[in-house]
């Protein structure tokens, strides 16, 4: 069953349980199947409880596993959101996204709960990217798109777009969702020994931009892993530390060569002239030769960007942006072609392509990924055993699924 439940304050819960059943610590060990020097150790905090011990235990005082787990956040998660909201003071103005942020931490406490209640040990697979702090734009940008090439690789996906970028982060073992922030935060990457790492990002957002603060936050989690907290928003835009989480971001979602690729299929990206020497073997030289696109045809318009945009799932503007960076796009040209964003959009509509890259998503998709995680642990530790029907509600109410439906999903998987 893995290592066992860590401490937290369960010591002092099994101990009063105990007292409050009247029985000594030898009855319990007797009564469980270890020594009594166990029990005491148990109780005085010096020996973690695993979750078959947990499960007997909880037998034995006549109560369910949950009411021997923390109720209320620990000391551990009250300095998770302490250290939050000294990092991100905007969240003091903002009472409902304040509240939002205590949820999403005390869910990712519960599903951190759950693991070590099924043995599941959590594991990040996300490598530590260890670059020095950037001293330069230059810098930052080539790190950020260094990495975001070596990412690509390790994770295999090459140059084909990304189709769920939480569920790629949370493959990495990083709780993700997204959540009400304020206007001008666009995400924000927590880390902390009582919750794991965290990314979440501004539900409110436009689907193509919640994709790019995926990615850029997953950035932080590669980079800056040594911060507790890392918060992006207008304010801190131009720290090199977020000049290269954009630039991660970028690279990330719209590789170099997946752009040239893409950009292929439109007939266009092609140079402006093109040598070619062939090999002449009648007179043993070469025959040099140059060939050039028809005049205007490898210009970029607002139908390309759009179209690309939608190939890589992101907004008008990050494509915009990440042609102007490769040099399809002149500085000159960017303003007209971010004028004529909405006929971008209307060629998606008019060619049958979904534009709603630059709407905000349905609020019942806003957490599905950090939800749907949890509900898989609660139904698996209600299926061995671990937590009680109780326990199911209380998680389900958390969640904002429906209670009965969870614990019927649970039972059934229970009987088989």
């Amino acid at each position: 069953m893995g290592t066992g439940l860590e401490t937290f304050d369960l010591n002092h819960k099994l101990r009063s349980a105990r007292q409050a059943s009247g029985l000594s610590q030898q009855e319990v060990a007797q009564s469980i199947g270890v020594p009594r020097t166990a029990i005491t150790q148990i109780e005085a905090g010096n020996r973690s409880v695993s979750s078959l011990e947990l499960s007997k235990l909880a037998a034995l005082f006549l109560c369910s596993v949950s009411d021997l787990l923390p109720e209320n956040p620990s000391h551990n998660d009250q300095d998770v959101l302490l250290v939050l909201h000294r990092a991100a003071p905007t969240l003091k103005h903002d009472p409902s996204a304040r509240e939002e942020v205590a949820r999403c931490v005390n869910l990712c406490r519960d599903g951190l709960l759950l693991k070590h209640l099924l043995g599941t040990e959590p594991r990040l697979a996300a490598p530590n990217y260890e670059f020095p702090t950037p001293r330069s734009s230059g810098q930052a940008v080539s790190q950020g798109e260094d990495a975001a090439t070596q990412e690509r690789r390790r994770l295999g996906i090459g140059n084909a777009p990304i189709v769920e970028i939480s569920e790629l982060i949370a493959s990495q073992g990083i709780w993700a969702a997204s959540l009400a922030l304020p206007s001008d935060m666009s995400g924000m990457f927590v880390r902390h020994s009582s919750i794991g790492c965290v990314v979440l990002v501004n539900s409110s957002h436009a689907r193509g931009r919640k994709r790019f603060s995926y990615a850029h936050e997953y950035a932080h989690a590669l980079f800056d892993r040594d911060r507790n907290v890392a918060v992006s928003e207008t304010v801190n835009s131009e720290e090199m530390i977020e000049k290269r989480a954009n630039a991660f971001a970028a690279a990330f979602l719209m590789p170099r060569n997946g752009m040239y690729e893409a950009l292929r299929n439109l007939d266009k990206g092609m140079p402006l002239r093109q040598e070619l020497t062939v090999f002449n073997v009648a007179n043993n030289d070469r025959t040099n030769a140059s060939l050039r696109p028809p005049p205007g045809s490898q210009q970029i318009n607002f139908k390309d960007v759009a179209m690309l945009a939608h190939h890589f799932g992101v907004g008008y503007r990050a494509a915009l942006l990440r042609l102007q960076s490769l040099g399809f796009v002149s500085h000159k040209e960017s303003p007209k072609l971010l004028r004529q964003q909405g006929f971008g959009r209307q060629v998606l509509q008019v060619l049958g392509m979904s534009p709603d890259m630059e709407d905000a998503e349905e609020p019942k998709y806003w957490d599905r990924e950090l939800r749907s995680e949890i509900a898989n642990l609660a139904i698996e530790a209600h299926r061995r055993e671990e937590i009680s029907r109780g326990r199911v509600l209380e998680l389900s109410s958390a969640l904002r699924i429906p209670g009965d439906e969870l614990l019927r999903l649970s039972e059934v998987a229970r009987t088989g």
